[in-house]
C-alpha cells in the first residue's frame, strides 16, 4: 500500500512534469512563431519620404521611396533609429495655429486669390499642411489693433455681452478655416484679459488681479463666448483659463497664483459652465511656460474638486527668456504624475521680426525640436500662435511684432512662406487625429525623432538633423529589417509606410 501511494506520487509528478514541459515547449514554438512572424512583417514594405533641407529647394518634397530589407545587428559606429510599433503612448489631437485679430486683418487685405492660396496651404490636407486646430482669443490680446471687450465698461450683468466686433475679420476667417479643413476644426478660445473694471488696478494691460466680487461675472463671461461663438456655426471645443497667468506684461494680461486659479476654477468656472449646460466643454489649466508648469499640476490636480473639471494643462515655450534651454522634461514628470490629464501646447512663436530673417532656418528647427520633445513627453496636441501676419510683423497694439510661418504683404498682395511653414507640415500633413504615438529612440544626439501610427494603418516617423553634416542612418522597425536613409544637414524628413 505504501509503495502504490510511492508510484502513485511519482507518476502524478512525472505526469505533470511532462505537462509541463509540453507546455513550455509549445509555449516556445507559439514564441517563436510570433518572432518569425513579427522579423517578416516590415520585409519588402515600401516606405515613401518627403524631405525639407536647408541650402536645397526641398520644401515638404517627396525625395524617395525605400523598401524595408533584412537587418543585422546595428553596430556602434552606425547611426540607428529604433521603432517599436507594439509600444503605444497617447493619442493625437491635432495640429494648428491660432486665428487672432491681426491674423484676420491681415488675410482680409490679401487679394481674393491670395486668400484662398492661403487657406489652402494651411488646412487642405491634399494640398496643404491639413491644420486641425486652432486657438482663439476671446476679446483682445497684443495682436489686436486695439484693446476691446465684449461688454460695456461696468456692465457687471453682461446685459451688453455681444461679439459683433468679431464679426468683421475674426469669425469670417475661423468660417472659412472651418470650410477648407473640410467642415471640422477643433476649436479653443483663451481670455488675456477680464474686462478693466473688473480688476485690481483698473487696466487690461500691465497684469493686475480678478476682483472677488467679480467671480461669478467672469465665469458667466466664459459661458456667454461659447454659446455666441456657436450661435455663429463655429463649435468650441474647449477654453484655457488664462493665457500667461503669472506674467505682467505690457499687453492685455492678468495674474492668477496656483491657488487662485484652482478656486477659480472649482468654485466659479466648473459650476458655472455646468449650470449653463456646457459642462462637456474642455478647461485647460495654465496655458503658461514648462519652467513653473509643474507646481500649477500639482496644485490643481491634487485637489480632487478642482481636478474634475480640469481636463488637461496648456504650455508655452518662452521658458528660454532667462537664458537655459526649454524643459521638456518637466512635461515627463506630469505625464508620468498625472496620467489621466493632458498636456497641450498652447503658444508659441519666434520673437523679434525682422524681415531679413523670412528664410531663417534656426526658427524652423526651434519648431521641429519642440514638437518632437514635447510629442516624446506626452503631449497630446500642438499649436502655433499666430498662422498670419503681415510685412511688419504684427498687427500688434503694443508694438511686440513676430514671425508666423507665413506672412502677408499688404503693400505687394504675396505670401512669404518660411522655413517654419514646412516643418511643421512635416507633422500636421501627416499624421492625423486618433493617431497614436510609439515608441521611437535615436542613437545620435544630431537625430531627433517621433513615430505615430494613423487609424489607417499608416507608420509616420518624422526624423529631424540638426547638425552641419549630411548623415546617414538606418530606421528599424521591429527587430530585423530597416531601410537605409540619408538626411541632409539641417534638414527634417518623414518617412510613411503602410503597415
Amino acid at each position: 500500500m505504501r509503495y502504490s501511494i510511492i508510484t502513485i506520487v511519482f507518476c502524478l509528478v512525472f505526469t505533470n512534469c511532462t505537462q509541463v514541459q509540453n507546455t513550455e515547449t509549445q509555449k516556445k514554438e507559439e514564441t517563436n512563431i510570433t518572432s518569425d512572424s513579427a522579423k517578416s512583417t516590415m520585409l519588402g514594405k515600401e516606405s515613401v519620404v518627403f524631405t525639407t533641407a536647408s541650402d536645397t529647394e526641398l520644401r515638404l518634397e517627396k525625395t524617395n521611396t525605400v523598401i524595408f530589407e533584412t537587418a543585422s545587428q546595428p553596430l556602434e559606429n552606425e547611426v540607428s533609429v529604433f521603432v517599436n510599433p507594439k509600444k503605444s503612448f497617447q493619442s493625437f489631437l491635432g495640429i494648428g495655429g491660432a486665428i487672432t485679430d491681426a491674423s484676420a486683418e491681415v488675410f482680409a487685405q490679401l487679394p481674393i486669390e491670395k486668400q484662398e492660396e492661403f487657406l489652402t496651404a494651411y488646412y487642405d490636407k491634399e494640398k496643404g499642411i491639413g491644420y486641425s486646430l486652432s486657438r482663439t482669443p476671446i476679446h483682445s490680446c497684443d495682436f489686436s489693433s486695439h484693446s476691446y471687450t465684449y461688454i460695456e465698461e461696468g456692465d457687471k450683468e453682461l446685459n451688453t455681452f455681444s461679439i459683433e466686433h468679431d464679426k468683421r475679420y475674426k469669425i469670417p476667417l475661423i468660417k472659412k478655416a472651418i470650410k477648407a479643413a473640410g467642415g471640422e476644426l477643433m476649436l479653443y478660445a483663451s481670455p488675456w484679459s477680464p474686462p478693466a473694471f473688473m480688476k485690481d488696478n483698473n487696466n487690461m494691460l500691465q497684469g493686475g488681479k480678478l476682483l472677488p466680487e467679480y467671480f461669478e461675472s467672469w465665469a458667466l463671461y466664459y459661458a456667454k463666448f461659447i454659446k455666441a461663438y456657436e450661435d455663429e456655426g463655429m463649435p468650441i471645443w474647449g477654453i484655457t483659463i488664462q493665457n500667461e497667468p503669472m506674467a505682467v506684461q505690457r499687453w492685455e494680461s492678468c495674474i492668477y497664483s496656483a491657488e487662485e486659479e484652482r478656486d477659480f476654477l472649482k468654485n466659479h468656472l466648473g459650476p458655472t459652465l455646468e449650470k449653463e449646460g456646457l459642462g462637456d466643454k474642455k478647461i485647460v489649466v495654465w496655458d503658461h511656460n514648462r519652467d513653473l508648469i509643474n507646481h500649477r499640476a500639482n496644485t490643481i490636480f491634487e485637489d480632487p474638486e478642482a481636478s474634475k473639471y480640469a481636463w488637461g494643462i496648456g504650455f508655452h515655450w518662452y521658458e528660454t527668456w532667462a537664458g537655459g534651454d526649454p524643459m521638456f522634461t518637466n512635461l515627463g514628470n506630469i505625464n508620468e504624475s498625472f496620467p489621466t490629464k493632458n498636456l497641450l501646447f498652447t503658444e508659441g512663436c519666434q520673437e523679434g521680426f525682422r524681415s531679413d530673417r523670412y528664410q531663417f532656418w534656426k526658427h524652423a528647427e526651434r519648431y521641429g525640436r519642440s514638437i518632437i520633445n514635447d510629442f516624446n513627453n506626452g503631449t497630446v496636441g500642438w499649436t502655433d500662435w499666430n498662422i498670419l501676419l503681415n510685412e511688419k510683423g504684427g498687427p500688434n497694439h503694443v508694438g511686440n511684432y513676430c514671425f508666423a510661418p507665413i506672412h502677408g504683404d499688404t503693400q505687394t498682395g504675396e505670401l512669404i512662406y518660411t522655413p517654419t511653414y514646412y516643418y511643421i507640415g512635416h507633422f500636421s500633413k501627416f499624421i492625423r487625429p486618433g493617431a497614436k504615438r510609439i515608441s521611437t529612440v535615436s542613437s545620435r544626439s544630431h537625430l531627433l525623432c517621433t513615430s505615430f501610427v494613423n487609424e489607417d494603418n499608416s507608420m509616420v516617423n518624422v526624423v529631424m538633423n540638426q547638425s552641419d553634416e549630411a548623415i546617414d542612418y538606418k530606421l528599424y522597425v521591429g527587430e530585423a529589417e530597416a531601410i537605409s536613409m540619408n538626411i541632409p544637414a539641417h534638414a527634417i524628413q518623414t518617412i510613411i509606410t503602410n503597415l
